[in-house]
């Protein structure tokens, strides 16, 4: 048993180091996307790990395990990239379209200075 949660502990080490150094080689900021997909495979490292275990094969359990959530962690980040760009742009735009109400107003209160209103 305790070289059974010692091997698991050992994979799921070097795993979640393997990621780690993946995700590092990348540069510049982690996107939302490969935040999912770190998470996604240090989950999915973890549970596969352990449901190996109990079938005696923990490192096989979580390198499965990591793919599949790496997979699962990177869709669902993908998502959530796609929303937070959604909604940049819309911030950008209502800051765009505020500019040019004041930009409006402005105007107006000169032309109504000058009576041509």
């Amino acid at each position: 048993m305790k070289n059974t949660i010692k091997s698991i502990s050992i994979s799921i080490s070097g795993l979640a180091l393997a990621a780690t150094l993946v995700a590092g080689c990348a540069g510049g900021a982690v996107t939302t996307r490969e935040k999912g997909i770190g998470i996604g495979a240090l989950g999915g490292a973890t549970a596969g790990g352990l449901i190996g275990a109990a079938v005696r094969k923990p490192l096989a359990g979580a390198m499965i395990g990591t793919v599949l959530g790496a997979g699962a962690g990177g869709l669902i980040g993908d998502g959530l990239q796609g929303r937070e760009i959604q909604g940049n742009s819309q911030d950008q735009s209502i800051q765009r379209n505020e500019q040019e109400i004041l930009r409006q107003r402005r105007e107006i209160e000169e032309l109504k200075q000058r009576r041509e209103y």
